[in-house]
């Protein structure tokens, strides 16, 4: 069943320098960023960008440095003004917001986790992450206990009277997401939210996330650089290169299906095997007698199937989701599914 649709945006615009206006009549005729900073001198930020965001799913916004994706989602609670195009939460105009409207939004409707974990250092923990309810007139004593109860759960319980700097800062962004779940808003904003942490952090950090997704269903957009982090965590995936959206669509799809030679680039040396589920491969499930060599679920990746089959590719695998039989996976389809794509190939005999 498919999710309402949260946050819709349109017909996108951002140009930066002097005249905004005319820069994008430029653009609009076709004129490409390089050219419009060298003969306009003035930068495309974002063109046209058209995404859906749904409500309960985690949108991830992807690109390398300079492609506009933190300059995208700053567009949503309006911390940069866009010079053209429309921006929908649950079907208002947030462009049409006056100064309390937009307060409203950025305190009860879209919390925030930056990269640079963004805590008050003359804070302790429990104060920073009850922050939110602070702004809004709440007393401490009014949201110590959510605020307790959320430092708890993401794994802070015992660490509420400390201060920012006695924190790793692994711990730090862990105050950053309690911060935003005792906000209690229903989208949560993260702009390279792991990326400053070491790998085998930022590893539980995205596991955590993960399981607090499960259980909370908030709506989540989420900013990375990072592929791997990207394929782990979107339900929604959008993938940008110079303020313009390349692909967008289900990460497994995307993956399986790239459209151009960047995202070609971007998914060359990735392990298939780690980031493809079951669900992308399987088949629709087969009539008659299957000898089956066991039951798998349908998010399960292909890494995992690999050491169930212990290399013996004439398995035949169920496919369950709640104990139902979904689809069919055999190993041959799966070996299959590991191989390149063709457009993946036809870049390597290129760099050769």
């Amino acid at each position: 069943m498919a999710r309402d649709i949260k946050i819709s945006i349109k017909n996108l615009y951002k140009i930066f320098g002097p005249n905004p206006e005319v820069g994008l009549e430029y653009v609009q005729r076709g004129m490409g960023k390089a050219e419009l900073l060298e003969k306009q001198n003035h930068v495309l930020g974002l063109r046209d960008i058209n995404v859906d965001i749904r409500d309960g799913e985690i949108t991830v916004i992807m690109g390398l440095s300079g492609s506009g994706k933190s300059t995208l989602i700053r567009h949503l609670n309006r911390l940069i003004e866009p010079t053209a195009g429309q921006i929908l939460f649950d079907g208002e105009n947030v462009l049409s917001y006056d100064e309390a409207d937009l307060r409203k939004l950025r305190r009860e409707r879209m919390s925030m986790v930056f990269q640079k974990f963004a805590l008050l250092p003359h804070k302790t923990v429990l104060e920073n992450a009850g922050m939110t309810m602070d702004v809004r007139g709440y007393s401490t004593s009014d949201f110590e206990g959510e605020a307790r109860k959320w430092l708890a759960r993401v794994g802070l319980e015992g660490n509420e009277n400390q201060y920012p700097h006695e924190l790793s800062g692994g711990m730090q962004q862990r105050v950053g997401i309690a911060r935003a779940l005792v906000s209690n808003s229903p989208v949560m904003l993260m702009d390279e939210a792991f990326s400053a942490l070491d790998p085998l952090i930022r590893s539980d950090m995205q596991d955590l996330l993960l399981e607090l997704q499960e259980e909370l269903k908030k709506t989540i957009v989420f900013i990375t650089h990072d592929l791997d982090e990207a394929l782990k965590l979107a339900d929604h995936l959008v993938i940008l290169k110079d303020g313009e959206v390349i692909q967008q669509g289900d990460p497994q799809e995307i993956l399986l299906n790239p459209n151009d030679p960047y995202i070609i680039d971007f998914i060359s040396d990735i392990n298939r095997a780690r980031v493809l589920r079951v669900r992308s491969i399987m088949t629709e499930p087969e009539q008659g007698n299957i000898e089956y060599a066991g039951d798998i679920s349908e998010k399960d990746n292909l890494e995992t199937v690999l050491s169930r089959s212990q290399g013996d590719t004439s398995l035949t695998f169920r496919v369950v989701r709640e104990g139902e039989q979904v689809g069919t996976l055999t190993m041959k389809d799966l070996t299959r599914a590991l191989v390149p794509t063709a457009a993946s190939a036809e870049r390597d005999n290129r760099a050769n």
